[in-house]
């Protein structure tokens, strides 16, 4: 080994000394979907247990509370719905534009950005709800109730996710999205079977009207207008028209939700915000003040911005709401008798807990083995089970079709056979995945995460030639760190990454630099010291010392750390002076832009961008699942 071979070596794989964990959860606002899908779930089956106890212990005061009318009028129009009607059709149309913000999240930045994984998912909700119909008519051939049908296809979007979370502790969180979709398609399928077979005669003044605000909104959105006060008046129109015209006004949530693009905040808009809160220091005016705030909130994306409004909302108010005002089912031992017994309860809980799974399993094997593997599902085998099986949750949308549908006793046959396939449906999925953690390690990870390529995000590979490297070179799963030796975020996970290296012997560890000069005065000189001391094969060692002080940035600093480490100064002076370490930053920066990264810290997982908490708990979960896809695939 020669000389500058020792020293790569040594830079590459550089000790790291170990650091009490910082003990705050740097968990991003946005991204807790699963703790907030997990505990919206457990508050909407409080809701539908706590309405099964008021109707029956007081059945005529539930029904006389939700039956309220209230009305809004002006100037002589207005609507008038019963309470219960309210939430359904109103409140619901917020659950609706939830479920389609994370759809469309999905589609600009998760997993279904690759286009070619959106087919499957789409086939595999046409067979989830072909297969479910089928056995429903197959039950109630010949009688009136077959009209019913539809109560019988559509899965609960958030109901099903909370109870995956719940039950499915260890699936591979590619699932999430799998499935997710495959609700959002049969969700928008439920739509039309609404309009097309439940929805009274339709007044076409009402359509035009709705269907025009519809359109305004998607013009204001091609003309990139950023004013949420012009959407919410299109989505009001337009829900005000639909509901006149006598289709199910939820469309609407849909559709703005889907027109609603997310991206990461760009570097341009986030120098403007900074630029913009320098002005207002210098000269705090109420006008400033207001530019400051509009060019905060236009660095991040609507999507982001509406799902930290709606999101909590939604899950702990409006879909708990729904529960409360139509899941409660007088029951007494004479109606179990009667209503197990009848084609419309027994057709909507086998058709959901037996159809749900075979339709979706049984497309997603078909369409692997027509394209001779080509397109195949994100997980595997046992992973899209285990979806097909939650699936079968189809709480809100069946609920909301069974009104339209029956009436009297035919309703609550209809509800207890939703109530009795989600209950069921929840069991199911922990049986398949308990059964799936008792099969050999190999087996288990081939069936939980599957064969298919990870999305990669990362522009610029990993070099060992150039990067610097904490580690092992030939580790199965790297982490890259997008980072600034100023950014306090930065110095707080520092601990974290540490920690993780300490616990992973197979992971290494990538620091690029992102200096943001815009908002941090020495972070520029600071990474260029951190090259200077690279130069002598010290980089590692520089640092730590900088995140350790990065309070004490100074040219002065800088240069008694290298003192410190017994470099020559005189070279790192020189280093410095001649500024030798900025092509090398520059090189980063330019990575940074070309993945998108606007940010510090910002981390990739073995070329995956990761999204939410950087806490010791998520990243060791996410170098795991990304462990297991290599070991799966290997």
């Amino acid at each position: 080994m020669t000389a500058s071979e020792t020293m790569a070596a040594t830079e590459t794989s550089g000790p790291f000394t170990g650091r009490t964990a910082w003990a705050r959860n740097l968990e991003a606002p946005l991204r807790l979907f699963l703790r907030t899908e997990t505990g919206g779930a457990a508050i909407l089956l409080a809701g539908a247990v706590a309405a099964l106890i008021w109707v029956n212990v007081d059945g005529a005061s539930y029904e006389r509370v939700w039956n309220t009318v209230l009305s809004v009028r002006i100037a002589g129009g207005g609507v008038s719905l019963t309470l219960r009607q309210w939430i359904n059709e109103g409140l619901m149309t917020f659950f609706f534009l939830v479920v389609a913000l994370e759809a469309r999240w999905e589609f600009d930045l998760g997993e279904l950005r690759d286009r070619r994984r959106l087919l499957l998912p789409a086939l595999a909700a046409l067979g989830g709800m072909v297969c479910p119909i089928a056995i429903f008519l197959a039950f109630n051939a010949g009688k009136s109730s077959s009209v019913g049908w539809g109560a019988a296809m559509s899965t609960d979007t958030a109901f099903a996710l909370g109870m995956l979370a719940l039950v499915g502790r260890r699936f591979p969180q590619n699932l999430r999205a799998f499935i997710l979709t495959v609700a959002v398609a049969d969700d928008l399928a439920s739509f039309v079977v609404i309009g097309a077979q439940y929805s009274q005669t339709v007044r076409i003044a009402g359509l035009i009207v709705g269907l025009a605000a519809l359109a305004a909104a998607v013009v204001a959105r091609v003309r990139r207008v950023r004013n949420g006060p012009v959407y919410f008046l299109c989505g009001l129109v337009a829900w005000v028209g639909l509901l006149k015209s006598g289709i199910d006004p939820v469309l609407v949530g849909v559709v703005l939700g889907l027109l609603s693009i997310a991206y990461p905040a760009a570097r341009g808009d986030l120098e403007r915000a900074t630029d913009l809160f320098r002005m207002f220091r210098e000269q705090p005016t109420s006008e400033l003040a207001h530019s400051v705030r509009e060019g905060v909130r236009t660095a991040l994306s609507p999507n982001e911005r509406l799902q930290q409004i709606y999101h909590p909302i939604s899950s702990y108010l409006i879909v708990p709401l729904f529960a409360l005002a139509n899941a409660g089912i007088p029951i007494s031992a004479h109606f179990l008798a009667m209503a197990y017994g009848s084609p419309i309860a027994l057709g909507i809980l086998i058709g959901y807990v037996v159809g749900k799974p075979i339709g979706i399993g049984g497309t997603t094997a078909l369409v692997t083995k027509l394209s001779k593997g080509r397109i195949r599902a994100p997980v595997g085998w046992a992973s899209v089970l285990g979806g097909g099986t939650i699936a079968g949750i189809g709480f809100t949308v069946s609920i909301l079709i069974s009104s339209l549908a029956f009436r009297g006793v035919e309703l609550r046959e209809a509800k207890l056979g939703v109530l009795s396939a989600a209950v069921c449906a929840s069991v199911l999925t922990a049986v398949v995945f308990r059964a799936t953690s008792l099969l050999p390690k190999r087996t288990r990870l081939r069936a939980l995460v599957g064969i298919s390529e990870s999305i990669v995000d990362l522009a610029t590979p990993v070099d060992p030639e150039r990067d610097h490297i904490r580690g092992p070179l030939d580790a199965p799963v790297t982490l890259v760190e997008y980072g600034d030796f100023q950014c306090p975020y930065c110095g707080r996970a520092e601990p974290m990454v540490r920690e993780l290296l300490a616990d992973f012997g197979d992971l290494s560890y990538v620091w690029r630099q992102l200096p943001l000069s815009d908002v941090h005065q020495f972070a520029q000189i600071a990474a260029e010291a951190s090259e200077a001391a690279g130069a002598q094969g010290h980089f590692w060692e520089m640092h730590d010392l900088l995140l350790d002080h990065q309070d004490a940035l100074t040219i002065r600093d800088l240069v008694g750390y290298a003192e410190d480490l017994g470099l020559d100064v005189d070279s790192f002076r020189e280093h410095l002076r001649k500024r030798k370490g900025a092509g090398h930053i520059a090189e980063d920066v330019e990575s940074a832009d070309l993945s998108n990264v606007s940010g510090t810290p910002t981390f990739f997982i073995n070329g995956r961008r990761h999204y939410g908490a950087y806490d010791v708990d998520t990243l060791s979960a996410e170098v795991r699942a990304a462990r297991a896809r290599v070991a799966a695939t290997a």
